[in-house]
């Protein structure tokens, strides 16, 4: 007999939306009961799932479905993903973690609540990963790596064993950290890039090997 699929609503309407909806597809414990996004969306639908509400409507959602995944991506902006955790934690909700069937995760790596751990990404023995964070597909995490809360690791990135992502990074698609790098919090590592020096916090770096072109007010922190 089939357990019982939890019911989940979904924050944000975009492209990594449909992506993100293609992964909870394929866990099979989740049903998605519909999407958060912008008024004038209300009613229209998304892969299948019809938008329920917009962000007045959340206390109501939450205390009607619990369970809540934010769907929103995150390049510069990673302020509004942090918003919606601390509003859906203050509202008594739910942030499941969310693993592709076509993932794999070590059963002596961690991953926190709200993050979801997208198609063909790896997370090895040791590592840890944080809150509201985005493991992108075909993302290789390595071992004893820590992945701070509300970080992306883009698709394709590979971040070695004992690195450190600090909070609110953004680590482009097919980028490379180096074994035992710390990247500082609130940065972004540009795409294709070979991070192969600690980054400080607040930086844009990028190229191979890649330089930090900013330092300081990359993104706001609230």
């Amino acid at each position: 007999m089939n357990k019982m699929k939890k019911t989940l609503i979904l924050i944000g309407g975009g492209g990594h939306c449909r992506a993100c909806i293609d992964v909870i597809e394929s866990s099979e414990i989740f049903h998605i009961a519909g999407i958060v996004d912008l008024p004038d969306r209300i009613n229209q639908r998304i892969s299948g799932y019809g938008v329920v509400g917009c962000d007045e409507d959340l206390p109501d959602l939450v205390n009607k479905y619990k369970n809540v995944l934010i769907t929103l991506g995150q390049i510069e902006n990673y302020n509004k993903r942090i918003k919606f955790f601390k509003q859906i934690k203050e509202l008594g909700g739910s942030l499941p973690v969310i693993i592709s069937q076509f993932a794999y995760v070590s059963q002596n790596a961690s991953v926190d609540e709200g993050t979801i751990v997208m198609h063909h990404a790896m997370i090895n023995a040791g590592a840890k990963v944080g809150r509201n964070c985005i493991i992108n597909s075909k993302a290789l995490v390595e071992h004893d790596t820590i992945i701070e809360d509300t970080c992306h690791i883009s698709t394709g990135a590979i971040i070695n064993g004992g690195c450190k992502i600090l909070k609110n990074t953004f680590i482009g698609s097919r980028a490379i950290v180096k074994e035992g790098v710390t990247i500082g919090k609130n940065s972004i590592v540009g795409a294709g890039s070979v991070v192969i020096n600690d980054v400080p916090e607040k930086s844009l770096v990028f190229g191979v090997p890649a330089r930090c072109f900013k330092k300081g007010g990359v993104v706001k922190e609230e």
